[in-house]
């Protein structure tokens, strides 16, 4: 710790050394005690420009024109005239090009300033200080404790190493030539010679270490300073402090003030210092810290905790010392039953601290804030102790899902997983549960998981409508959200009336402007339809509060969500992902998820290939490259047979599944992408024990998977909880096989305006002769008398109207294609023309009958047929 060479005061804040003078006591001014402080006024204006000071507020500034020290005076277009010398007899026009223009001081000349203000405040009589605030405007006081957190800025103590940088380089710029130096008339007193005859010597360590035990010891001073004028201002001023219980700007400038501090680099005794003013602020001001806004807590709580994983130790005493007495009062605020405000801003700090918390120095504080509750005999006969131990054991599971976090921070699944775990264990607080669902959304659009950084403000929204609903504010609750999403209600339902919702004050305003966050995260998502649900909800507050600004923007951006939902519906490029089914295998590394299946959503066309390299990469850099190993196809894994000392991976492409009634009430093709749950991958086999066979030896499992919630979710891999089979002999992996091809024909020709490239592709894979192996290969194998019975009559059956309607599909589609084809591929067309015709020839052949002269009038029947609705469980969507 570097040494402070400037004596400790015993007593620097009356909040220190005089915490028993009487509240709202008064002292008697003389009209002769009173000075008019024009000087500090004076020196506002210089400061306000001042490079890297913040924005400071112009009200301050009074009319002073006939003052001899002002330091500018004011014209009427608002610019600052600048000071000139007085001996310069020199024309205006050569005059102005040396005067001293206030945007352009030097940093000495900048702490010059402040220093002479520092020293007003430090040695001016207690008596005219408190006239003056008694006397200034609530604009004033906050301008003159603006300038106290410049002070703390300019002052703040920035390591000696840096200090040594700074240093070389400001003496470095004194050598330059002096054509290159910029011209300048300085009034600092700490100007040094800047000659060009100047010869740059670096600072020898003596020097240096000089200069940066000087920079410590004016950070300590300045920060002495500050905390005085804080104590002046906080002992008198009270009812100020506490108006509107606390929440105004006067104490919400003291906290900043009082929190900057703590942000800078403080000598070990300024710290023991502003602990012991914030201490006697939380003794003053209960009524500020326990019942007006949470924020002020929760500031201070995030500093506090910072200060607990402190390096040194009298500084993580300090802080624990601090946060029982946050919580101690908090106790005794509520009458001895609690301490809610304190327990949710704490762990709301811990949650955001997370990636900074030194574990073990965390563990040493938390143990400290126990035994402060344990020893404190007036507290023995209260619930404090066990609520104390209640709190700190929270923190430490937060400490430990944090250690987690580090250890998967590569690995985004597990990390928005452990997240997910954490903000579940919140699930009755809605504000914690909050704070951890903004923290997934964050990682999730880190990683461009933008459906799932939607959802989870989705969630953040139920929530806050379940909150107003237990308030009797808004009747419907989180079930609103039920279109939207089946996870919804499930998950946000569990807000109890508990102590967790005491201390937040969320009101439909809030609802609303959440309601906006998430039709900009689901345009980015490209999940359009779902920003009109989105609005129902928003619409009628708008209307009601006659907002016809936000009404007037609800319109127009579901004018143009629609538009653009039309847009993709034409066009079909619109990816909403792909997903996998991936199983890990291998206890000694993946623990609790061995044998474990979960479903992957992975943003638009990622293929196969791509999930499984980032997922053998991922594991590989986790387990080591050599004990990771893929296992490349889908089928039923014999555990006994691994090697446990390898990690096994089983990755499988899946689609969505919808039965007949599923498919019936999803139209569209988002509608088939949204709120899903259920998936399928087939796995080819044959009775002889090889995957691939005959036509008439291949057999086909389907594997039917269903998880815990539906797609999308709050994260992109959800855990399967079911899995079904359904076995299926050659002649009905015929039939489904046919049924796919006439699905994918029929949603060419049901465009409004067909893509030609697409139909002529799908059509040229059914009738060209060089591809259509698979079509005639299955008439070959189950039509006939010899073939048809090996096979079930009723398949055998099925199977021939299945045919009967892929030629129906194929006849439209080239119906459509002579339409659109233009007259360099008529050649084309004819030849895909001639194909057809000798395909049903063929296929009437073997089935026995004329299909060629049944096709017109089934054409024309088709619509109303209800054939399909018997021939499988998939065949109801082809839509005859």
């Amino acid at each position: 710790m570097l040494s402070i060479f400037f004596p400790e005061r015993p007593s620097f804040s009356p909040l220190i050394s005089n915490p028993s003078t009487p509240i709202g006591s008064s002292l008697t001014l003389s009209k002769e005690n009173l000075i008019d402080l024009k000087e500090l006024d004076n020196v506002k204006p210089a400061i306000r420009s001042l490079p890297g000071t913040p924005n400071l507020p112009n009200k301050l500034d009074r009319s002073h024109s006939n003052s001899s020290t002002s330091l500018t005076s004011t014209v009427t277009n608002g610019s600052a005239v600048p000071f000139l010398d007085k001996d310069d007899t020199r024309p205006g026009s050569m005059r102005s090009k040396s005067v001293v223009m206030f945007d352009r001081l030097a940093e000495t000349e900048i702490k010059d300033l402040l220093i002479c203000l520092l020293s007003i405040v430090k040695d001016i009589n207690e008596e005219v200080m408190l006239g003056w605030w008694a006397q200034a405007s609530e604009d004033d006081t906050l301008q003159f404790f603006e300038l106290m957190m410049t002070c703390l800025f300019h002052f703040r103590y920035i390591g000696k190493k840096q200090i040594i940088s700074a240093s070389w380089n400001e003496e470095k710029s004194k050598t330059l030539p002096a054509q290159r130096q910029r011209p300048l008339v300085t009034r600092s007193v700490a100007a040094i010679d800047t000659s060009s005859s100047a010869t740059f010597l670096p600072l020898t360590d003596t020097e240096a270490s000089q200069r940066a035990v000087l920079e410590a010891n004016m950070s300590h001073e300045v920060g002495l300073i500050v905390l005085d004028v804080l104590g002046q201002y906080c002992m008198n001023f009270k009812n100020q402090l506490d108006a509107n219980d606390g929440d105004n700007p006067l104490m919400l400038k003291v906290k900043e003030i009082f929190i900057t501090i703590l942000q800078f680099g403080q000598s070990e005794t300024l710290y023991k210092h502003t602990f012991a003013s914030l201490r006697a602020l939380v003794n003053k001001f209960p009524i500020a810290m326990f019942k007006g806004s949470s924020t002020l807590v929760g500031d201070l709580c995030v500093e506090i905790l910072k200060c607990c994983n402190s390096r040194v130790p009298s500084t993580r005493n300090e802080a624990c010392a601090l946060l029982y007495l946050l919580m101690r009062s908090n106790f005794e605020f509520t009458g001895r039953k609690e301490f809610v405000r304190v327990h949710l801003q704490v762990i709301i700090a811990v949650s955001k601290l997370i990636s900074d918390a030194d574990s073990g120095r965390f563990q040493e504080s938390l143990a400290i804030v126990n035994n402060y509750a344990n020893n404190d005999k007036a507290m023995q006969n209260s619930h404090f102790p066990s609520q104390v131990r209640d709190l700190t054991k929270k923190i430490r599971t937060v400490l430990m899902a944090t250690a987690q976090m580090k250890e998967h921070e590569n690995d985004p699944e597990m990390y928005v997983d452990l997240q997910y775990s954490l903000a579940k264990s919140y699930s009755s607080t809605p504000e914690l549960r909050r704070t951890w669902l903004e923290s997934m959304a964050e990682t999730h659009n880190k990683h461009g998981n933008y459906s799932e950084a939607a959802f989870c403000y989705i969630h953040i929204a139920a929530i806050l409508a379940e909150y107003l609903k237990r308030k009797g504010v808004y009747p419907k609750g989180c079930s609103v959200f039920k279109s939207i999403s089946a996870n919804v209600e499930e998950d946000e339902k569990g807000v109890k009336d508990d102590g967790g919702m005491q201390d937040v004050q969320y009101t439909e305003e809030h609802f609303v402007d959440q309601l906006e966050k998430i039709t900009k995260a689901l345009e980015k998502a490209e999940r359009f339809e779902l920003i009109g649900e989105v609005y129902k909800l928003a619409i009628p507050y708008y209307e009601a509060q006659r907002d016809f600004t936000g009404l007037a923007a609800a319109y127009g951006h579901l004018h143009q969500a629609y538009q653009t939902v039309l847009k993709v519906m034409m066009s079909q490029k619109r990816w909403l992902g792909n997903y996998y089914r991936v199983a890990f295998f291998g206890a000694m590394y993946f623990g609790a998820d061995d044998g474990k299946q979960y479903i992957y959503k992975e943003p638009k066309v990622t293929g196969l290939v791509d999930i499984s390299q980032r997922l053998v990469s991922l594991f590989g850099n986790k387990f080591g490259v050599d004990n990771v190993e893929l296992i490349r196809d889908s089928g039923k894994v014999d555990q006994s047979k691994l090697d446990d000392k390898i990690a096994y991976i089983q990755i499988s492409f899946v689609k969505p599944y919808f039965d007949d009634k599923d498919l019936e009430e999803r139209k569209t093709e988002f509608e088939r992408s949204n709120n899903i749950r259920r998936f399928v991958f087939e796995t080819p086999y044959t009775k002889g024990g090889k995957a691939h066979g005959s036509v008439d030896q291949q057999c086909m499992r389907k594997t039917i998977l269903t998880t815990s919630h539906t797609f999308p979710y709050v994260k992109k891999r959800i855990k399967v909880m079911y899995e079904n089979h359904q076995e299926l002999s050659p002649i009905q992996v015929a039939i489904d096989e046919m049924n796919t091809r006439v699905k994918e024909l029929q949603q060419v020709t049901s465009k409004i305006s067909p893509d030609i490239k697409g139909l002529q592709l799908k059509l040229q894979g059914s009738v060209s002769v060089q591809v259509n192996a698979g079509p005639t290969a299955y008439a070959a194998a189950f039509f006939g008398k010899n073939q048809e019975k090996n096979w079930s009559s009723q398949h055998v059956w099925e199977l021939k109207q299945v045919f009967k309607y892929f030629l129906i599909a194929c006849s439209e589609c080239l119906d459509v294609n002579a339409k659109l084809v233009k007259s360099d591929q008529f050649e084309y067309h004819e030849k895909m023309k001639n194909n057809f015709e000798e395909m049903v020839q063929h296929i009437s052949e073997l089935v026995g009958e004329n299909v060629l002269e049944e096709l017109p009038s089934m054409k024309r029947k088709s619509s109303a047929s209800q054939v399909f609705s018997v021939i499988s469980d998939s065949t109801g969507n082809i839509g005859y």
